[in-house]
């Protein structure tokens, strides 16, 4: 198959290049799995590469030592929620995938589901809450309101921490005081019975593309931390949707992509019901993992983009939001 994106850069061309990887975020760990596997992807390409972790070096080394470029490969609060994005805009360090504004709210996973509820995109019902507000009366009343299992969780966090799907009254209590150790306002959301989706898009606006479909179907039909990481049982299949509902699904993750102002690259994770096989958008991915067991790598290779080529291409595209 040949490859979506044009391929035909010189690396020598890119200057010298951060990859951002580690930091202080809950995610750390896969950061580091996924700067490791964008560092050694481009030097392999002839790209003037170096690691920089910023949970051990001030930002400001970065125009110190005279890089051209940075490849955030870090993940969570402080890389991926518009945090790092504003530092480096002050430095003038052109940077890979969305912008300030656009990492913040993607970052964000009630901001993301109101912006795209707003606009008629298809989210889950939900409710937002604070800690003031989580009583344990409140938190009895909120299965009546949402059904059950109810998905509780931080909103602020990626990589399924945190998150917990309570199947009845007795499991909300647990649920809430794990989440709330990671997040002070926590998301409740109605559990859509069907297959997990995630659908991967590269690039910015019009031109904008979506990558093909994956279907995850993990051990015991859950996809927590350890079966993304830490195991080789679940498994990632691609071509399991009718032809048309795959086109549905991917114009839908474009129209969501552009609402939130995306750029560079992206990954919407999505649930199919299964009862009329209705797509539901769960939230947008603006630094998604780039490690052996991540989506973004297995979707670009069936689409004919190899992972070298891929880091490659995303360098490629480091912009700031300025002019």
């Amino acid at each position: 198959m040949s490859s979506p994106i044009a391929l035909n850069l010189d690396p020598r061309a890119l200057g010298k290049v951060a990859v951002l990887f580690g930091g202080h975020s809950a995610e750390r760990p896969v950061s580091l799995m996924s700067g490791a596997g964008v560092l050694d992807a481009l030097q392999s390409v002839g790209v003037d590469a170096h690691a920089f972790d910023p949970a051990g070096r001030p930002l400001q080394a970065l125009k110190d030592e005279g890089f051209d470029r940075a490849f955030i490969a870090l993940h969570g609060r402080g890389g991926e929620d518009g945090t790092l994005q504003g530092a480096l805009e002050w430095l003038g360090i052109p940077y890979t995938g969305s912008g300030v504004t656009a990492s913040g709210v993607a970052m964000d996973k009630t901001m993301t589901k109101r912006v795209w509820a707003h606009e008629g995109l298809p989210t889950p019902q939900y409710l937002a809450l604070s800690r003031a507000e989580l009583t344990r009366e409140r938190i009895r009343a909120i299965p009546d309101e949402l059904g059950l299992p109810v998905i509780v969780k931080p909103p602020h966090e990626g990589s399924s921490i945190g998150i917990t799907k309570a199947a009845g009254y007795s499991e909300m209590q647990g649920a809430v005081e794990l989440a709330l150790g990671f997040d002070d306002e926590l998301l409740f959301e109605q559990c859509i019975d069907g297959p997990e989706l995630t659908c991967a898009v590269l690039g910015e606006g019009a031109a904008a593309l979506a990558l093909p479909v994956i279907e995850i179907r993990a051990e015991g039909q859950n996809y927590d931390f350890a079966n993304k990481y830490e195991t080789d049982t679940t498994q990632y299949l691609f071509g399991t949707l009718p032809a048309a509902l795959e086109a549905e699904i991917r114009e839908t993750v474009l129209r969501a992509y552009r609402l939130l102002g995306c750029r560079g690259w992206g990954r919407a994770d999505l649930m199919l019901r299964r009862a009329d096989m209705k797509p539901f958008l769960l939230e947008m991915n603006t630094s998604p993992g780039m490690t052996s067991h991540s989506l973004v790598p297995k979707a670009a290779q069936a689409a004919g983009i190899a992972y070298p080529q891929l880091c490659l291409w995303l360098l490629s595209q480091a912009r700031l939001d300025r002019p």
